[in-house]
């Protein structure tokens, strides 16, 4: 069967990789009975009295009896439980398993980190998470097989049997961490493969594979690919014995061709052409556009973060390229950009955007403070640019949310505000423009919020911070006397009445406190998001805000992926509007979903950062006449 073996190597040196390689090789050779690793469990856990027979990945690392897992229930999937043993594709009685899998389980985005930038995907909840079918001469998977509706599976083993083909639905098993093809007749393996991200050990051992897609690139986090036993080509490998699979897979991704674009993002219009038509002619209609773009800022774009994007398209001098033609083609009146560093916004944006009409508005995160020169150029922080021949920038403010929950005299100096909200150097910047043409008043507010699913409360917190310092600014602005030379600019009579626009990558998905405080204008003092964690008023009394604000994509009916990764994807970034002074004319639409099926994240030759853009076109609405109203509405 297979067309090598340990001893093919012959007198050659052995590295490491190479020695575990054949080890595992040997290991899977002794498995080629049907049903091994069920029956080979059965015997182990003999003495164990359970409901079902567990079967273990025999090569996942054992964890330290000391395990954290405080947290990760709700973003890890568990590891290696329990199984059924019989061959049939529908599993029989079992019982849970283990979370041992919580041990150098991937990020909620990307690879394997300590911190975890976003909520992890995790398997359909199931009793059973591996199967074995092995050595029982299955010839043939259709593409129509439930064994492709089993998406919560972990393991799979379908090893020694008489497979001439996998089909590409293996794509749907998302979930995947260890796969064992040894021991078939397979000549090719599909391309889809490369969908399984969460792959660590891949099994090929004694098939016909001459060689391998360059797709399977995309599988970072891959310990093992065994491709001992197959006529593989020699410079393959040759990489896999000197350096290893990680190597081999950095080669696949590198060398992989780029895949076809996607098909341009289309514009939701809530108007019709006829409607459009009509606000153009008329000249007492006014309309701004905006833009939210967290672009990923160069010192985060690691291969370390990001293993499944080329090289070549994670370098920020292919990115910023892309970043920049992006945001200058769109042309919005207001560009509010997350993850911009110092170095970037000086000497890259601010020197092209100046040339299309832009001029900006910059702070970096509040850890400059203490850095060196040179590194402070590599703090992010946001960059607000606005056109400067249409808006005037009556004044700026930064929020420093740990500064200004310093400053509020009903949070006490506990240790949930120093451990939890002060350590935390996230910012928003607040802008107040003028239209020149008319003396109309826009508040606009760039926002980047924590992003640890573990410090929801956190979240919560920076965001009612910045609500309510846009609410006292607001009511500051709407007293300040129009200007001489705008006779018929509106009068506001108080700040409610001012248009505001609040952008950002608020790392919070509509399901959030975050996201139901914006839209409802309230949550109560005991919400689950504030973890049962004291912040004063907030909560005693519960947060409020009298902005009346709704996300643009949700008033059009568009639910976008804002964040796409391997182990995220979702909607985070948001354009909130006030809806008593403004009205959404259009929404840039989705990614192609056909496209999105393709490919497994987000940087990557088409999209330079893990977030995509979001944009929305409003038509102001004139403020009603104050006489009609009290003074104090």
């Amino acid at each position: 069967m297979g067309q090598g073996s340990p001893g093919s190597v012959g007198s050659q040196s052995i590295t490491p990789h190479w020695q575990q390689q054949l080890l595992k090789c040997e290991m899977i050779r002794s498995s080629r009975s049907s049903h091994h690793r069920a029956r080979a469990s059965a015997m182990a856990s003999r003495t164990v009295i359970k409901s079902a027979i567990p079967i273990t990945n025999p090569n996942i690392v054992k964890p330290s009896t000391n395990t954290d897992i405080t947290e990760s229930s709700s973003k890890d999937p568990p590891g290696t439980p329990a199984l059924s043993s019989t061959p049939a594709l529908s599993a029989a009685e079992s019982s849970p398993g283990t979370t041992s899998a919580l041990i150098n389980h991937p990020s909620s985005t990307v690879s394997p980190v300590t911190e975890a930038p976003r909520p992890t995907a995790k398997p359909p909840q199931n009793a059973w998470s591996s199967l074995d079918m092995g050595g029982i001469n299955i010839k043939t998977i259709p593409p129509s097989s439930g064994l492709f509706t089993f998406t919560f599976l972990i393991n799979l083993y379908l090893n020694h049997n008489a497979l001439t083909s996998i089909p590409a639905g293996i794509a749907k098993l998302r979930h995947l961490e260890l796969l064992d093809l040894s021991g078939n007749n397979l000549s090719t393996v599909p391309a889809e493969l490369g969908m399984l991200t969460q792959l660590k050990e891949l099994y090929l051992f004694d098939n016909h594979i001459v060689t391998l897609p360059p797709e399977l690139g995309s599988l970072h986090q891959l310990q093992t690919i065994g491709v001992e036993g197959n006529p593989m080509d020699t410079s393959l490998k040759a990489i896999v014995q000197k350096d290893g699979t990680p190597a081999l897979i950095s080669y696949l991704r590198d060398s992989c061709p780029v895949p076809s674009p996607p098909p341009e993002r289309l514009w939701k219009s809530l108007i019709s052409p006829q409607e459009r038509e009509a606000l153009a002619a008329d000249p007492a209609t006014e309309t701004l556009s905006a833009l939210t773009y967290n672009i990923l800022c160069e010192k985060c774009a690691t291969e370390r973060l990001y293993g499944y994007t080329p090289s070549w398209a994670l370098g920020w001098d292919y990115r910023k390229e892309l970043i920049l033609t992006e945001i200058m083609n769109y042309d919005t009146d207001f560009l509010c950009l997350q993850e911009v560093d110092i170095a970037q916004y000086e000497d890259y944006f601010v020197k092209h955007l100046q040339g299309q009409g832009y001029e900006g508005i910059y702070w970096p995160k509040s850890r400059y403070k203490t850095m060196s020169d040179a590194d402070r150029r590599l703090v992010d922080g946001c960059a607000t640019f606005y056109k400067s021949d249409k808006y005037s920038l009556v004044e700026r403010q930064l929020i420093e949310f740990s500064t200004v929950a310093m400053q509020r005299p009903d949070f006490k100096k506990t240790d949930d505000m120093f451990n939890r909200v002060l350590g935390k150097d996230h910012i928003a910047v607040i802008c107040l423009f003028e239209v020149k043409e008319t003396g109309t008043r826009i508040i606009l507010a760039n926002a980047h919020i924590h992003w640890d699913p573990a410090y929801r409360d956190v979240k919560l917190v920076q965001v009612a911070l910045l609500v309510d310092e846009i609410e006292k600014i607001a009511a500051n602005f709407a007293r300040l006397p129009p200007r001489p030379d705008t006779p018929r600019a509106p009068v506001y009579s108080d700040g409610s009445k001012i248009p505001v626009i609040i952008c950002g990558d608020f790392n919070s998905i509509p399901s959030s406190g975050v996201y139901e405080f914006l839209a409802n204008g309230s949550v109560p003092p005991d919400h689950p998001d504030f973890m049962n964690h004291l912040y004063g008023r907030y909560t005693t009394d519960g947060l409020r805000h009298r902005l009346g604000l709704k996300s643009a994509n949700a008033t059009a009916g568009v639910l976008p992926l804002t964040n796409y990764t391997p182990g995220f994807q979702g909607e985070i970034d948001y354009i909130w509007y006030s809806t008593a002074n403004l009205a959404v004319n259009a929404v840039l639409g989705e990614v192609d979903r056909g496209y999105l099926e393709k490919v497994v994240g987000f940087p990557n030759a088409h999209f330079p950062s893990d977030h995509i853009c979001v944009i929305s076109e409003f038509r102001v609405k004139p403020p009603r006449p104050p006489a009609s109203l009290p003074a104090a509405s």
